[in-house]
C-alpha cells in the first residue's frame, strides 16, 4: 500500500528544520564532520531564514496525511539566473535558453521513512512548480541512494565538475 503524505510550503519558521535536514543529509553522505555539525547548522538555520524571506529559497515539507505536524521529508530550491546557452539534442534540435534555472537542494528523508514516496512525491511538486513559472531548467547534485528516483523522473547525469577554493585549515 502506498503512504499518503500532505506536502506544506516552507516558511521562515521551518528555517531550523530545514537547516537539520541540510546537516543531517551532509552527515549521511559523510561530508559532515561531527565537530562541525552544530556550527554548520547555526549557519545554515540562520541562512535558510533569510532565503527563505527574500524568496531565494523555496522549500516543501512532506508530512504522514495523518500527522499533519510531523515533518519526514524535505526538499528546496535555489532560484538562480545562468547566461543564455543552447539547450536540446542533436536528433531533437537545439533552442537557446534564456537562463532561468532552480538548483534543487535539501532533499532529505528521516531514514525510517525512505522508500516510501515522500522524495518523489517532493520532486514532482517541485517539478510542477517549475514548470508553471516557465523555468527552463533544474539541476541537483544527486548522492548516491538518491540517483535512481532522480533517472526515474528523468534527470540525466551532466558534466559538471567543481573546484573547491579553501583549503582545509588546521582546526
Amino acid at each position: 500500500m502506498a503512504e499518503h503524505f500532505a506536502i506544506r510550503l516552507a516558511t521562515p519558521a521551518d528555517a531550523g528544520l530545514i537547516a537539520r535536514h541540510r546537516a543531517r543529509m551532509f552527515q549521511d553522505t559523510g561530508e559532515m564532520p561531527a565537530h562541525l555539525f552544530e556550527k554548520f547548522l547555526a549557519r545554515c538555520k540562520a541562512r535558510t531564514r533569510a532565503m527563505l524571506e527574500e524568496g531565494e529559497y523555496i522549500g516543501w515539507l512532506a508530512s504522514p496525511s495523518d500527522e499533519p505536524g510531523r515533518v519526514i521529508a524535505g526538499a528546496g530550491v535555489q532560484i538562480r539566473q545562468v547566461l543564455p546557452h543552447p539547450v536540446g539534442d542533436p536528433e531533437k534540435g537545439f533552442t537557446i535558453a534564456e537562463g532561468r534555472q532552480a538548483i534543487i537542494i535539501n532533499v532529505f528523508t528521516e531514514p525510517a521513512w525512505r522508500r516510501r514516496g515522500a522524495a518523489k512525491l517532493l520532486l514532482e511538486e517541485i517539478i510542477a512548480w517549475a514548470r508553471e513559472r516557465e523555468l527552463e531548467s533544474l539541476v541537483l547534485h544527486a548522492s548516491e541512494e538518491g540517483r535512481a528516483l532522480y533517472e526515474q523522473l528523468d534527470f540525466k547525469a551532466s558534466r559538471e565538475m567543481r573546484l573547491n577554493w579553501r583549503r582545509l585549515r588546521p582546526a
